[in-house]
């Protein structure tokens, strides 16, 4: 039976200090995301303000500031990565520049706000005589309808709703939202795709789908929304033609007044989620070829309070440590918002220098890369890379971007080099777009043209690229080619 014992092993290990912590916190974040952050340490500490704020405040001189790197212990001057010891963090900010003093002078005009869905449905109920009682059901059921026009929950359901001393019935609700679907946009306050397709032929526009005015087909066409909108979809038209009773030109006129219609009545009052994406930087053609630039817009501008720094300048008593120990996370928040703006910088230039041909030529010329090309590169691990491309986006000629957009895997080609998997999915987007819609291109046949450009893949892996970009196999594309065809 051995005794406990006590004994001494030295060893190394590695610890993370604060500083870094909060710098590979902040570089992780998305843009909102960082201006909640800076949002909620500005609220907790009062020596750091943004410089956005205090327009006309004169900065506050590099003597003036208490703290410097003289003062500071030793270890903590090593891991300021050299920087110079008077640094002065409360008279200038991360990203602040000659011609950008004034970011609401920079920033674009503040747009009109766009009215909802909701809000024009229910100007539409104001003008309407109905009594209160229905302007409130109708109302309730207005408030059901999902961004595209649709209602959400049965009607049975919102009459489980209701208080029982409202004593409504079913047969009530549904003369409500018969109402409701009276309104515009067509469509509005359907219950399936069939139902919102039906509502829009009930009495349609015959400036915009001429082919309504023609009673056959418009039967036909509602015939089709009602019952057979899964062979429409499989391009099934001897089946159609077999339970309609109509001929070629029929079917291929209520074919066309079909996709003449709004399967989404409601989008054009909801603003896409694309509208919110922020680039964090901008990449613009020079003299020098494509270079990357920090959108000015989405940094913040933080500065140390001149007038906390010049007290504790002055006074430097025991009882102003907690006031010491704020101005230190101060300038800490200070430098790792530059160091993160620095890191996603230098990350984006080297992924625009690996991919220029993409900037020039479109995603056709886009290479391999993975982010440890990148690392390599700028003499970073890989998850540093990986934080600084996550959630991160770049304003490009083909729009705004996640950086991890220009990652990905390559596939051999026959001149021994390697083309990405977005350049071949582009290849196989315009080989389908130029492709004769009579005699669509198989998946065999898209491999063989590939290879004729050197991109040798397997037909498997094209059906998965084809799948990917929601393109229909041939014999769907071939089946939906022959219905729009004209007679």
């Amino acid at each position: 039976m051995s005794r406990p014992a006590l004994e001494l092993r030295p060893g190394q290990h590695l610890t993370l200090t604060p500083q870094l912590q909060q710098s590979i916190r902040l570089l992780q974040l998305s843009t909102l995301e960082l201006e909640l952050e800076i949002s909620q340490a500005l609220s907790d500490n009062p020596l750091l303000e943004r410089e956005d704020d205090f327009p006309g405040d004169e900065p506050v001189a590099a003597g003036d500031e208490p703290g410097e790197a003289a003062d500071a212990p030793a270890d903590e001057r090593e891991h300021d990565d050299g920087a110079a010891g008077g640094e002065d963090f409360s008279g200038e900010s991360y990203g602040s520049g000659g011609g950008q003093g004034d970011d609401e002078d920079s920033g674009p005009p503040e747009s009109t706000r766009q009215e909802t869905l909701r809000e024009h449905l229910l100007n539409q109920l104001g003008v309407t005589r109905v009594s209160a009682r229905d302007m409130a059901l109708i109302g309730l059921l207005i408030d059901e309808l999902d961004e595209n026009g649709y209602l959400g929950s049965p009607l049975e359901e919102v009459l489980s709703w209701l208080p029982p001393e409202i004593d409504a019935d079913l047969d009530e609700l549904r003369a409500a939202l018969t109402f409701l679907q009276s309104f515009d946009p067509a469509g509005v306050g359907a219950t399936t795709l069939a139902d919102c397709l039906l509502l829009q032929l009930r009495q349609p526009d015959l400036t915009t789908m001429p082919d309504a005015a023609r009673p056959v087909v418009l039967q036909c066409a509602r015939a089709i929304c009602a019952d057979h909108l899964l062979l429409l979809g499989a391009g099934n038209a001897p089946r159609l033609k077999e339970l309609l009773r109509c001929d070629d030109a029929t079917l291929r006129a209520a074919h066309g007044l079909i996709l003449k219609l709004d399967p989404r009545p409601g989008r054009r009052w909801s603003v896409p989620a694309a509208d919110f994406a922020v680039p964090d930087v901008i990449v613009r053609r020079t003299r020098k070829g494509w270079q990357v630039s920090l959108n000015t817009a989405a940094m913040p501008r933080l500065r140390i309070n001149a007038l906390y720094a010049q007290m504790l300048g002055n006074q430097r008593e025991s009882h102003h440590a907690g006031l010491q120990s704020q101005l230190q996370q101060a300038r800490w928040m200070i430098k790792n918002v530059e160091q993160r703006f620095d890191t996603i910088l230098r990350v984006s230039q080297a992924i625009v220098d690996r991919q220029s041909g993409f900037f020039s030529k479109g995603p056709a010329a886009m290479r391999p890369l993975i982010l440890k090309d990148i690392a390599g590169e700028l003499g970073l691990h890989e998850s540093t890379i990986s934080r600084a491309t996550t959630q991160k986006f770049m304003l490009t000629p083909f729009g705004t971007l996640e950086l991890k957009f220009f990652f990905g895997a390559g596939v051999a080609t026959d001149d021994g080099d390697s083309a990405s998997a977005t350049a071949v999915q582009a290849h196989i987007r315009q080989l389908v777009a130029e492709e004769n819609r009579s005699k669509p291109l198989s998946d065999n046949q898209i491999t063989q043209k590939l290879a004729e450009q050197g991109i040798v893949i397997a037909r498997r892996t094209v059906a998965k690229y084809r799948e990917s970009l929601r393109i229909a196999p041939a014999s769907l594309r071939r089946a939906q080619a022959s219905m729009s065809r004209p007679a």
